[in-house]
């Protein structure tokens, strides 16, 4: 294998080559601007008689500089006249509010501002959220910000609709009725929220932390203004980047992949990789954030129809039991959890190490897909994620309680391509303790 894979020619060629694992010809750039010739292999879940598969995406997508000012329009193709919008409190700090509320205002329609959004959002908020939406009238939901922001909007949307309490929906496919409108406007590039089928929330009664999930929390249409998204600190873009990237990774590997998520995973995994450390270095290239955002948003939709694994599971712990950002944990947990997996699916492991930049010539496939474990490591460092759990204060001692509790998420961890047993979770929890990898160290 040599150098990074040419997604775009990837992409182009994708549907003719199907049928089974393969090897092709790429065409890329070189330094000089020479096109050359490479073989990479690129490994894809063999389509056969015996595969099935599901693919959702009902919503619609509007990407570009200056497409927020389309807002006000979006709000009234889905019939919207009073809306409730749910805005993320770092947009207020960053005084990037106006650039949302502005179309709204031009479009004569009103709105409801809601800021009561936590990094790790409670079911309260939703419910509070939803009785304030409900005494004004409201029609329509806007989310803006992150993940956090978008998922308290999705839940608002299905309670004004279904009533009740949010916690009522947590699981898949327990809400009866479509929900009201609901418009997503991604300002960072990490969640893929805007393209997904799933609200996450904090149970405070038990603080486990769980999802609604199904087909009615599809957003009607997202708005992606790279933009938007220029004021994003270095600390923030770092770990919602590398939660992007984990939903590409998980998702390319996961147990119910399929050649439609493969496509959506793998540019998504170039984008990101690419890019995030430009983005990191200089918050204003407006180039590389379009690139991490639409990375991000490939993310999204590679994870709503192929899912997430075990990083996810065992990241969902760190932030029901200690508050941690949902991003930072999946971003330190990553590659302890890429190590354990790597003999899943040891051929998907090596073309990833190529799509991440990693030279593999003349490599077993096992050693090139060591080199997948190598630059994550690597991209984590160069954007400054914590090395371990010690870093983010995680007692180990509670180590036993979040490895029982990883393993309660069942969807996640039935999707990864290794099966793991309360040990093994313990054991990789302690080895992203410790900062102890065979691979890197």
């Amino acid at each position: 294998m040599k150098e990074r894979a040419c997604i775009t020619f990837y992409r182009q060629y994708l549907f003719f080559l199907i049928s089974k694992p393969f090897f092709f010809w790429l065409v890329v750039n070189d330094k000089d601007s020479i096109l050359t010739l490479q073989l990479l292999p690129i490994q894809l879940t063999p389509m056969t008689h015996s595969q099935s598969f599901t693919v959702t995406q009902p919503t619609r997508i509007q990407f570009g500089v200056g497409s927020i000012s389309n807002l006000g329009r979006t709000v009234q193709d889905f019939n919207g006249t009073n809306v409730f919008l749910v805005i993320d409190p770092g947009l207020v700090k960053a005084g990037i509010v106006n650039q949302i509320t502005a179309p709204l205002e031009a479009a004569a329609i009103p709105y409801t501002l809601y800021d009561h959004v936590d990094p790790e959002p409670g079911l309260k908020l939703a419910d509070k959220g939803y009785k304030l939406a409900k005494t004004n009238g409201c029609d329509c939901v806007i989310g803006a910000g992150g993940g956090s922001a978008m998922d308290v909007a999705k839940a608002v949307a299905i309670l004004l609709t279904n009533g009740g309490k949010a916690a009522d929906y947590l699981g898949l496919d327990k809400i009866p009725k479509a929900g009201a409108p609901k418009i997503m406007v991604p300002t960072s590039a990490g969640t893929g929220a805007e393209v997904t089928f799933t609200a996450v929330f904090i149970n405070e009664k038990t603080g486990s932390k769980g999802g609604m999930n199904g087909a009615p929390l599809y957003p009607e249409a997202a708005i992606l203004d790279p933009a938007l998204t220029l004021s994003l600190p270095p600390r923030v873009t770092a770990f919602t980047g590398i939660d992007a990237l984990t939903h590409a990774l998980e998702a390319y590997t996961s147990t119910q992949a399929h050649t439609i998520s493969e496509m959506y995973s793998l540019e998504a995994i170039d984008l990101i990789s690419r890019n995030l450390p430009k983005a990191f270095a200089n918050g204003a290239n407006l180039e590389a954030r379009s690139a991490m955002l639409m990375g991000s948003l490939l993310g999204g939709k590679a994870l709503a129809t192929a899912g997430v694994g075990l990083v996810h599971a065992m990241a969902y712990p760190m932030g029901g039991m200690f508050g941690i950002a949902h991003g930072l944990a999946n971003a330190v947990l990553l590659p302890y959890v890429i190590e354990y997996n790597l003999i899943g699916n040891l051929e998907k492991f090596a073309t990833l190490a190529a799509v991440l930049g990693k030279k593999t010539d003349d490599m077993t496939t096992r050693e090139a897909a060591e080199r997948c474990v190598e630059a994550l490591f690597e991209l984590n460092a160069d954007v400054g994620i914590p090395a371990t759990l010690q870093d983010l204060d995680i007692p180990d001692d509670q180590i036993p309680e979040m490895a029982r509790i990883a393993l309660t998420v069942t969807r996640p961890v039935e999707n990864n391509p290794r099966q793991p047993t309360l040990d093994d979770v313990i054991n990789i929890y302690q080895m992203a303790y410790d900062g102890n990898s065979s691979i890197f160290y």
